[in-house]
This record gives structure tokens, C-alpha cells and sequence, in this order.
């Protein structure tokens, strides 16, 4: 049952993980706004939630001297997967800390016409600035307040992870894969995609397809001869 519980929160956190990832990689385009940077936070602190409580649970497994050799390497290939997911989301993080502070939400914005038109309407632009001016002061209160708060929880991650290699001792190359390398492309390329035929079949397709090319190509350039022939004669 713990292993069941640590597959599914590992689950969970590759897909929150991904979902960050291409959030980040919106950062400083045309989609960039107040709720793009929300989400971002959003998705951060749920990815982080995630990590911890993953995190101790496998800790407690691994650390547990009652685990047989299968169930041992079960939660060791869990936990090499489960670093590697944090290494992707604190690069991430990092990213989305360089990007936020060169694409600020707070740019400056200035009218670019000045009508001169004053008297009844001048209050009315001037409550709308005043407005306007909120909505800046809004985001400009959000967008420093989440970059230190990433700062943080960049530094969270990282102590995260150096605590992980103090507390389990679980080498990356010690540990098999349960596949072989390439395994989920052979896969996708089953018999399926292959009609169902087998190595045999599909090599001696190859054979009969480059006899086949061969006889048309020998075909054209008989005729060619031929008509090279005939040309000649008649001329």
C-alpha cells in the first residue's frame, strides 16, 4: 500500500512538474499577465506540497530495515525518479526567477496622445488614472512580493534536495531500470504500427521493395537506351 501511495503522489508531482514547466515557458510573451504569474504560484506552492509529502513518504520506506530486495529496489528506482523530478522543477523555478525580473508586470504605461480637452471631462480621466494607478500599484505589490517568495522556495527546494542525499543514501547509478534503454519508443512501434508482422516479415518486405525499385529503374533505363536508338537512326 505505501508503495501504491508513493507511485501515485510521484504521479501527481510529474504532472504538476510538467504543468509548471510550460507555464514558465510562457513568461515574457504575448500571453503574459497578472493571471499567467498567479497560476505560476499556484502550480509552484502545489508542486511543492507534493515534493514534501512525497519526500517523507519515501524516506520512512527506505529507511525501513524490515523491506525485502524487490520492494527495496521498487522504492529506490521511486526515489531516483523522485530526484530527478525536483532537479527539473528547481531548474524551472530558476528560470521563472530570471524571466519574472526581466519581463516586470509593472512597466511603465504612458498616454501617447495628449488631446489638451479639459473641464467636465478632466475629473473623469482623472478618476480613471487614479484608477489605473491601483491596478499598477497591484501588480507592482504582487510581482516583488512573488519574486522574493520564489527566492524562498528556491532556497526551500534546494535544501530539500541536499537533505534527500544526507538522509537516504540511494546512488543514481546503483540503480537498474525495470526497462531498457529505448524500451517506451519500441513500444509505440508495436505490432499495431506494423500490421502485426514480425522481424522476418518486415525484413523481407525491405528485400521485395528494393527488387522491386531495382526492376522499374532497370525498365527505365532500357527504354532510354531504346529510345536513344531510335533517335539516332532516324537522325
Amino acid at each position: 500500500m505505501a508503495r501504491d501511495e508513493c507511485k501515485a503522489l510521484l504521479d501527481a508531482l510529474n504532472k504538476t512538474t510538467a504543468c509548471y514547466h510550460h507555464l514558465v515557458l510562457t513568461v515574457g510573451g504575448s500571453a503574459d499577465s497578472q493571471n499567467l504569474r498567479e497560476e505560476l504560484q499556484k502550480t509552484r506552492q502545489k508542486a511543492q506540497e507534493l515534493a514534501v509529502t512525497t519526500c517523507a513518504r519515501l524516506t520512512v520506506a527506505l529507511r525501513d530495515r524490515g523491506l525485502g530486495v524487490e520492494e527495496r529496489a521498487e522504492f529506490e528506482r521511486l526515489w531516483v525518479a523522485f530526484s530527478g523530478c525536483l532537479d527539473l522543477l528547481e531548474a524551472d523555478m530558476r528560470r521563472a526567477l530570471e524571466l519574472s525580473a526581466a519581463f516586470s508586470l509593472h512597466a511603465p504605461r504612458r498616454p501617447l496622445v495628449r488631446t489638451g480637452v479639459a473641464g467636465g471631462t478632466a475629473g473623469v480621466a482623472a478618476r480613471a488614472l487614479s484608477a489605473r494607478s491601483l491596478q499598477h500599484e497591484a501588480e507592482r505589490d504582487f510581482d516583488v512580493a512573488d519574486l522574493h517568495q520564489l527566492e524562498r522556495d528556491i532556497l526551500q527546494v534546494g535544501e530539500m534536495i541536499h537533505n534527500m542525499e544526507m538522509r537516504v543514501n540511494v546512488p543514481r547509478w546503483t540503480v537498474q531500470a525495470r526497462q531498457a534503454a529505448g524500451a517506451e519508443l519500441l513500444s509505440s512501434v508495436g505490432p499495431s504500427s506494423a500490421g502485426g508482422m514480425s522481424v522476418q516479415e518486415r525484413a523481407g518486405l525491405c528485400d521485395w521493395s528494393k527488387a522491386l525499385a531495382a526492376t522499374v529503374f532497370s525498365a527505365v533505363l532500357l527504354a532510354a537506351v531504346a529510345l536513344a536508338v531510335c533517335v539516332a537512326k532516324l537522325s
